[in-house]
C-alpha cells in the first residue's frame, strides 16, 4: 500500500521527532509506528471484518488507528462522533463492522455502540514492550483505504469509497499547489472523520514530515493560544472557526503572522467575515473547494492569485468544466454544473453501484451538483447548489447572493435563504436569520437593507429569527431541515 509505506518511510527517517501534538501528549514517529504494530495485534485477535470502525477524538490516536488498520490490509471507517445513535447504527450495520476503536469518553457522548460492533478501547490496549513487527502488506493503489460516510444532508449517509492511489494523488496535488514541506507547521481542529480533516491536517502532514497541532474542541482562547505558542504557517477551518475568532477579544494581528496560509472551506465565506478579518487581524482568508468524493481539494485560491470569492484554479492534475442543462460545455463567465475528473475523484458510493454510475457522465466527470462558473483565467467561483436554486417568476436566484447581503448587516450574524412556493410566482424567497448578541430583530429593517442592494424579485418575501441556524458536523447549514 503506497500510502502507508510513505508514512512509514517518512516517519522512520525522524523517529525522534515531534510528529504530532495534541490536548494530551506529544507523539514522535516511533510513537506512532510501534504503537500502529501494538495495536494492529490487537485489532487481529478482536476482528475478522474487512473494515474497522475509528471514532476518536481529534488527536493523534486517529492516525495510529489508521495505520495499525492498514498494516492489515483493512479499510478505515470513520465515524462521525456528532451524529445520532440511530445513523451511527446505520453505518456500522451498512460498512459491517464488527470492531470501533475508540475511547471511553468518545462511547459516554455518543450514547454508546451496537452490540454489533463493541469498542477496542485503547485505554485497554497493551503498548508495553517491543511491538510484533510484520511486513507491510502489499496492496493495490486501487485497495479502499477509507469509507467516508457522507453527514446525510439529504437521505441516508453514503459511503464514499476513496482509494490509496486517490488519497495520495490528493496529498501530492495539495504539496505541489502549496509547496509544503518538513518544515511546515500545521495547526488543525477540524474532526479527522471528515475528508478535509482526514487528508490534508492528518495524512499530508505524516507523509510530508512535517508537524501538526490539533485540539479537540473548537474554542478561540485555545486556538489562540496555540497560535501564540506553535507559530503555525498553515491554518486551515471552515467559515463559522474564523467568524468565533474574529469576534474574540483577544485575538491581535500577532497572533496570525505566522501563518504563509489561512484557508476556509466547506462552505461559502461570508464577506463580513473576509473584510472583518483582513481589516481587524491583517489576514487575507483564501478560500478552497473540494468534496468528500474528490478525496478532498479540488481548487485552492492561492494568496498571490488571490480573487475574491474565487475558490482559486485547479490543482495539478485535475480538470474543471461547467455544464449547462442541455450538456453543452459552457464558457467563460457562465453559470453551470461544476464537473470534475482527476486522479483524486472517489471510486464510488459502497455498495451502490447505480448511484455511483449517475454521478458521472460519459466522459468520466463527477457531476458535483455545485452551481459555478469559470473565469477567463480559470479561476472558479461557486454560486450555489442546483437543487437550493429558486425560480422567482422565471428568473434564477442563488441563496447565497442574499444571504451575502444579510450577512452584512450589523445585527445578522449568519442566515441562511431557501425557496417557499408562491401561487403567483412559484417561488419566493424565504430568509432565516441569527442574530449578533444583543442584536434586536426589525424585519422590516433587513427587508429594507436587502431592497438597497438586491433586484425587487431577490427581496425575501418573509424573514425569520432563529436563535441557532441548524448545522451539520462540518458547518454547513442544513436547509432541509429548515424546510421542515
Amino acid at each position: 500500500m503506497r500510502l502507508l509505506r510513505r508514512i512509514v518511510r517518512r516517519q522512520t527517517f525522524h523517529p525522534f521527532r515531534a510528529a504530532v501534538i495534541d490536548d494530551q501528549r506529544t507523539w514522535k514517529g516511533m510513537h506512532l509506528l510501534l504503537g500502529a504494530f501494538h495495536l494492529a495485534r490487537a485489532i487481529e485477535a478482536r476482528s475478522g471484518a474487512e473494515r474497522i470502525g475509528v471514532m476518536l477524538p481529534t488527536s493523534g490516536m486517529f492516525p495510529l488507528a489508521a495505520l495499525a488498520t492498514w498494516l492489515l490490509g483493512r479499510s478505515v471507517v470513520p465515524l462521525n462522533y456528532l451524529l445520532s445513535t440511530e445513523e451511527i447504527a446505520y453505518i456500522v450495520e451498512d460498512a459491517g463492522l464488527d470492531c470501533v476503536i475508540s475511547v471511553r469518553p468518545m462511547l459516554a457522548h455518543v450514547g454508546g455502540l451496537p452490540a454489533s460492533a463493541p469498542p477496542l478501547l485503547l485505554e485497554e490496549t497493551s503498548f508495553r514492550g517491543f511491538p510484533p513487527l510484520r511486513r507491510l502488506p502489499a496492496l493495490p493503489d486501487d485497495f479502499i483505504a477509507v469509507i467516508l460516510y457522507t453527514s446525510g444532508t439529504s437521505g441516508r449517509p453514503k459511503g464514499v469509497m476513496l482509494s490509496t492511489e486517490n488519497l495520495c494523488a490528493n496529498i501530492d496535488q495539495c504539496v505541489e499547489w502549496a509547496d509544503f514541506t518538513a518544515e511546515d507547521v500545521m495547526l488543525g481542529v477540524l474532526p479527522q472523520f471528515h475528508s478535509f480533516g482526514l487528508t490534508v491536517l492528518t495524512l499530508l502532514p505524516l507523509a510530508v514530515g512535517c508537524r501538526v497541532i490539533y485540539t479537540a474542541r473548537f474554542a478561540p482562547r485555545r486556538l489562540l493560544q496555540l497560535m501564540r505558542e506553535h507559530r503555525p504557517t498553515a491554518f486551515i477551518a471552515i467559515p463559522s472557526m474564523y467568524n468565533a475568532l474574529l469576534h474574540s477579544k483577544d485575538a491581535s494581528p500577532e497572533d496570525f503572522r505566522s501563518l504563509r496560509y489561512a484557508v476556509s472551506g466547506g462552505e461559502p465565506l461570508p464577506e463580513a467575515v473576509f473584510e472583518g478579518f483582513r481589516d481587524r487581524c491583517g489576514v487575507v482568508i483564501n478560500e478552497g473547494y473540494g468534496l468528500t468524493e474528490t478525496a478532498p481539494v479540488t481548487h485552492w485560491c492561492r494568496p498571490a492569485e488571490h480573487r475574491r470569492r474565487s475558490v482559486g484554479r485547479s490543482l495539478p492534475r485535475v480538470e474543471t468544466r461547467i455544464v449547462g442543462t442541455d450538456e453543452a460545455l459552457l464558457g467563460p463567465d457562465e453559470d453551470g454544473e461544476v464537473r470534475l475528473r482527476g486522479p483524486n475523484v472517489m471510486k464510488g458510493y459502497f455498495r451502490l453501484p447505480e448511484l455511483t454510475a449517475s454521478v458521472f457522465d460519459r466522459e468520466g466527470f463527477f457531476r458535483t451538483g455545485d452551481m459555478g462558473r469559470l473565469d477567463r483565467d480559470g479561476h472558479l467561483f461557486i454560486t450555489g447548489r442546483i437543487k437550493e436554486m429558486l425560480i422567482v417568476g422565471g428568473e434564477n436566484v442563488f441563496p447565497r447572493e442574499i444571504e451575502e447581503v444579510l450577512d452584512q448587516h450589523a445585527a445578522v450574524k449568519a442566515s441562511a435563504v431557501i425557496g417557499m412556493q408562491d401561487g403567483s410566482r412559484g417561488e419566493v424567497p424565504l430568509a432565516f436569520v441569527e442574530l449578533v448578541e444583543g442584536a434586536a430583530f426589525d424585519e422590516a429593517a433587513l427587508r429594507s437593507h436587502c431592497r438597497a442592494r438586491l433586484a425587487g424579485y431577490k427581496v425575501p418575501r418573509e424573514i425569520r429569527v432563529v436563535e441557532a441556524l441548524p448545522r451539520n458536523p462540518t458547518g454547513k447549514i442544513m436547509r432541509r431541515l429548515l424546510k421542515a
